[in-house]
């Protein structure tokens, strides 16, 4: 088998077909996801050990394969002749070689082209604070993020920094300047790029992921001395956001994390992609901006009071995961089945329907 050969056919093939994810594992044939379903690509043949090994090492680097060998896993980003771009994951399963790759689009789309509500742009007018979008994989935190920081890249002249693991969307020349840094090849940890970040004069930093506690205190104190800083969580909602990063620190650091977080976040984007009755997806959205109140909750470590809240707070722009639902569902977009599929307090949902 010709390896680089093979490679090829598939990524054109995924190209061709719109696929969002490829999959090769030994003993399958190439695994596509189109229109968020798997399909198994019987067109070429099922994949043994070695050749699922040579082709996956053909995206790789030598020091990439090595990194790999010693950690066993390994994320890093991959362009394909500048037709597309992917974001690579490869890992051991059962002892042999296996790599899933996330298509990137070439286009970042707007945040009106993803369908997301005109309310989110209200972040874009803040110069500091700690803006989270949340949410569970493959929901589209990614594009979200790509966008605002796109609409910003286009409106004002800003020097952004974003730490990323791998980078995923590449930005072009507008009226800011932007820094991108990939973990592994441009630095060593999301939380020493952050604090480098520091003296490299930026105004605003994005952070791909806030993993652990030093990580998370490194991006508050960012948002803290000045700067206006983008970083995305795997939780659900709003609030379980805010338990996540306090809890992810010992006892006698969570009243002080507490007080950092109720004076410096600006708000939290809770998001999740539905597969639309109409066409494609639409992003059902939970929308929290920071207030008095909900800086009171935080520091009180009140946070149970948080969703109520934002159900009482719709003219300051905050909605409820389950309000947002029910405008897909009024406006026809999802069915009333997804949207309960989707809410986390169906009974609730129905009475607002």
């Amino acid at each position: 088998m010709n390896h680089n050969l093979y490679l090829k056919n598939i990524l054109d093939t995924a190209i061709k077909n719109n696929a969002s994810d490829i999959h090769f594992s030994e003993g399958y044939f190439p695994v596509f996801r189109i229109n968020r379903k798997l399909v198994f690509w019987e067109k070429e043949n099922i994949i043994n050990a070695e050749d699922c090994k040579n082709i996956i090492f053909s995206l790789m680097t030598e020091e990439q394969i090595e990194e790999f060998l010693k950690e066993k896993e390994i994320d890093f980003s991959y362009n394909f002749e500048g037709r597309a771009r992917f974001r690579v994951n490869v890992f051991f399963q059962m002892g042999a070689v296996s790599a899933s790759l996330r298509m990137i689009p070439q286009k970042i789309k707007t945040i009106e082209e993803l369908n997301l509500p005109s309310r989110i742009c209200k972040f874009l007018n803040y110069s500091q604070g700690l803006i989270l979008v949340v949410g569970p994989s493959s929901h589209g935190k990614s594009s979200t993020l790509a966008a605002m920081i796109e609409e910003i890249n286009h409106t004002r002249s800003s020097h952004i920094i974003t730490i990323e693991d791998p980078i995923e969307y590449v930005f072009k020349k507008s009226k800011s300047l932007i820094s991108q840094r990939e973990l592994g090849m441009d630095t060593k940890s999301f939380a020493r790029a952050i604090r480098s970040s520091l003296r490299e004069d930026p105004d605003i930093i994005m952070v791909g992921e806030m993993r652990d506690p030093e990580t998370i205190a490194a991006a508050v104190t960012a948002a803290e001395t000045g700067h206006l800083v983008f970083a995305t969580l795997h939780t659900n909602s709003a609030a379980q956001t805010i338990h996540r990063i306090v809890d992810s620190f010992e006892g006698s650091q969570q009243s002080q994390i507490r007080a950092q977080l109720a004076a410096s976040l600006v708000g939290v984007i809770s998001q999740r992609l539905i597969d639309s009755d109409s066409n494609g997806v639409v992003p059902a959205c939970e929308i929290l901006f920071n207030s008095p109140a909900i800086a009171n909750v935080i520091r009180e470590n009140k946070i149970y009071e948080i969703p109520l809240i934002i159900d009482t707070s719709i003219e300051a722009g905050m909605i409820s995961l389950n309000r947002s639902l029910a405008e897909l569902i009024k406006s026809g977009k999802i069915s009333i089945e997804k949207g309960l599929k989707f809410s986390n307090n169906p009974k609730e949902l129905k009475k607002i329907i």
